[in-house]
């Protein structure tokens, strides 16, 4: 599966590496090298960190589904429990 950006968020990210060479670095990074240092980036480190959000997705739904009973759980039958709290106070 090939990660690809928005058009506004490719310009936003491209602006945000320039800016950051700009700020940074010796050289500045022009338009063209920014685009193609962001590929470079979305091809070979972004899979990386998209795996590890669904490894981190999965560990967490697995968590929550082991304990669903636990999570969702509702007491059976609590209607004349909860009127005979009522009627003592």
């Amino acid at each position: 599966m090939k990660i690809e950006l928005p058009n506004q968020h490719r310009a936003d990210a491209i602006a945000y590496l320039r800016r950051y060479f700009d700020e940074n670095m010796p050289e500045p990074l022009g338009e063209l090298p920014a685009g193609i240092l962001l590929d470079f980036f979305l091809a070979d480190i972004a899979p990386a960190i998209y795996n590890q959000g669904v490894t981190d997705a999965q560990t967490r739904i697995t968590q929550r589904a082991s304990d669903l009973e636990g999570e969702l759980y509702i007491d059976e039958f609590q209607y004349w429990n909860q009127r005979n709290a009522g009627k003592r106070k």
